[in-house]
């Protein structure tokens, strides 16, 4: 299993940037489909974007797309969201995740399918996004 810890929330002006981190430990010598997700207060957790360990490409949500950017450190297990010209909307609770899914399963599912499928989760970082 994955042990996750996110990190980097905190409370920005609109049009800002933010740096969110999630360091993993525990079994990070597999690979595995991670990502992150956030929810908003009375709303559904939605997919952010996920990428695939040790390299690889990328997956955004389509409101995200320009703003938002994952990448990886492969060499000290983190992963990262910079989030840019921040919105009032993006204020939420953000997750890292992951799952020990294939290269194909970590694109190709749904974002709904991923979140069922995801088994590890950090406790969320809060991001609060002012106008």
């Amino acid at each position: 299993q994955v042990q996750l810890v996110e990190s980097g929330g905190g409370s920005v002006q609109a049009g800002g940037s933010l740096r969110l981190s999630c360091a993993a430990s525990g079994d990070t010598s597999r690979r595995y489909c991670v990502g992150w997700f956030r929810q908003a207060p009375g709303k559904e957790r939605e997919g952010v974007a996920a990428t695939y360990t040790g390299g690889g490409s990328t997956r955004n949500a389509d409101s995200m797309k320009g703003r938002f950017t994952i990448s990886q450190d492969n060499t000290k297990n983190a992963l990262y969201l910079q989030m840019n010209s921040l919105k009032p909307e993006d204020t939420g609770m953000y997750y890292c995740a992951a799952g020990y899914l294939s290269t194909y399963d970590c694109y190709s599912h749904s974002w709904g399918q991923l979140e069922v499928i995801f088994g590890y989760w950090g406790q969320g970082t809060q991001v609060t996004v002012s106008s």
